[in-house]
């Protein structure tokens, strides 16, 4: 399997799970000139007891492979690639106006493969080899400021 293939089921891991959480995902993999945003989602960011206010999350999604070098894709995250994200998202918001005025954030799921099944975690993906699984280690909400 390619990487591009197994970033592909990160992302989808990523999104079903973002929807069992209530999120609504708006779109997948949206490209401009600038870059790509992995996922956008539009969801209710929880402020502490009842208060929650409808917001925008730009989710950047790292999925990698056993013995990776760089933390499960975080230290991916360099100021630049930080940057190019900020400018995508400003795009996908001039584009998309209607959705403009919502609160944003930018989010980071670190997604890893694994040769066993996973007892417990957020979520995990079996990958159609029937040998991996792609578990989802951590999410970093609003990552990535701007």
């Amino acid at each position: 399997m390619a990487d591009q293939d197994l970033g592909i089921y990160g992302e989808q891991l990523v999104k079903d799970w973002l929807i069992q959480q209530g999120w609504e995902i708006l779109h997948q993999r949206w490209h401009c000139r600038w870059g790509e945003l992995d996922l956008v989602a539009k969801g209710h960011n929880a402020q502490g007891g009842n208060l929650s206010s409808q917001m925008l999350a730009f989710i950047e999604v790292k999925t990698r492979s056993r013995g990776n070098w760089d933390l499960d894709g975080l230290l991916s995250i360099t100021p630049g690639k930080q940057r190019k994200l900020l400018t995508t998202a400003r795009l996908f918001l001039t584009r998309h106006p209607h959705l403009a005025k919502l609160p944003c954030r930018l989010d980071v799921a670190l997604v890893s493969c694994h040769t066993v099944q996973p007892k417990s975690g957020k979520a995990y993906l079996a990958l159609p080899d029937g040998q991996r699984y792609l578990v989802l280690q951590d999410y970093l909400v609003n990552a990535i400021s701007g």
